[in-house]
């Protein structure tokens, strides 16, 4: 008899206005996207994981990117429709979107919360206009501001994400931008290090960033002035304000990916498998591969990984008793990362997994 195991969706939505100067996710610019022809491809994507899976639990719902924000609310209300047929959605799901300033008003938001959104995830990167631009963002502060103030007052769950570490961008530079996140009252923010990433106009461009030391400074930075606490590497909130959708991934449970280019890890019958593509694109995962996957997600996060039988078989023990600054088990039977070992977080899982 089929396990019928919880799933999280993720689903992508590829479509922005245009390309930011620094991004390197599967996007692509269309100013008339064809959301019929998208709307049919998700439904057919669900269908099919109806039939793989049977009427599984959905705790989280998220809507990724691109700008799903540029999505019709009619479009997300039949996937949403499709989803609650096919499925069984929790009561409690959190179903977020992200959302791009300049991109959704008062009303569609509305429509959007009608038709299931509670969670609001705002792509607002800089408060500086001349930065924005830098960035190749298509809207201005004031824009971004206006949007952060409609949604608290329509009582939706609010996330803003930031950029930081830009080129001559110093300590004084963030300690404003956190100060300023501080004054908008959010109880979620992202704060993400700018990377350049290849075959990107800022991968083109000679900029002259801020190095590692500079990076970690900020970095320390930002804990020592946001009034929101760190939950996982990038990501600040109040308690029971964080992301149940990137805890519940980042923890290790199964998730669905929906959309062209998004992934998944499945769960059927007590085994693993990778979703490399949607529909039925996906392989079998070893229980070591898992496990490593879970290791570079579940340090990521404050309250780390759970050293179930699966993790203790593929690290290195002593490394974390020789290395009590960088690692520690908690009293729950969690291996955790210090301030310190999150500031040199690739290499300390390079050395700690065997």
């Amino acid at each position: 008899m089929l396990m019928l195991i919880a799933h999280n969706i993720y689903i992508h939505v590829p479509f922005c206005i245009s390309k930011c100067n620094y991004c390197a996710f599967f996007s692509r610019a269309c100013t008339k996207p064809d959301w019929q022809l998208y709307e049919n491809n998700i439904i057919k994507e669900i269908e099919f994981w109806s039939q793989k899976l049977g009427k599984i639990n959905i705790p989280t719902i998220f809507f990724g990117g691109g700008t799903p924000s540029l999505m019709p609310p009619e479009t997300f209300n039949k996937i949403i429709s499709k989803i609650s047929s096919a499925f069984s959605i929790d009561d409690k799901c959190e179903i977020t979107l992200e959302a791009n300033p300049g991109t959704i008003n008062s009303e569609k938001l509305s429509d959007f919360i009608n038709a299931g959104v509670n969670r609001l995830s705002i792509g607002v990167q800089s408060l500086d206009d001349e930065k924005l631009k830098f960035l190749g963002r298509r809207h201005n502060s004031q824009t971004a501001l206006t949007l952060i103030k409609i949604a608290q007052k329509k009582n939706v769950r609010l996330s803003a994400d930031f950029i930081y570490g830009l080129p001559n961008e110093t300590i004084k530079d963030v300690i404003k931008t956190c100060k300023e996140i501080n004054s908008l009252g959010l109880t979620h923010c992202s704060m993400y290090e700018l990377t350049i990433e290849p075959f990107t106009p800022f991968g083109k461009m000679n900029l002259q960033m801020p190095s590692n030391e500079e990076m970690a400074d900020m970095y320390s930075t930002i804990s020592e002035t946001l009034k929101l606490p760190r939950y996982e590497v990038s990501n600040y909130a109040m308690l029971g304000e964080e992301c149940r959708h990137n805890l519940n991934v980042w923890d290790g449970q199964p998730y669905i990916g929906l959309g062209q280019a998004a992934a998944g890890r499945i769960l059927i019958e007590n085994q693993w498998y990778e979703q490399l593509g949607n529909n039925e694109k996906f392989e079998r995962l070893s229980d070591i591969a898992r496990a490593e996957e879970r290791i570079i997600t579940g340090l990521r996060q404050v309250r780390g990984v759970y050293l179930d039988s699966d993790i203790k078989k593929i690290i290195n023990m002593q490394y974390i008793k020789s290395n009590p600054d960088l690692l520690q088990v908690n009293s729950d039977g969690r291996l955790v990362t210090t301030e310190k070992g999150m500031l040199i977080l690739d290499d300390l899982i390079l050395n700690l997994v065997r």
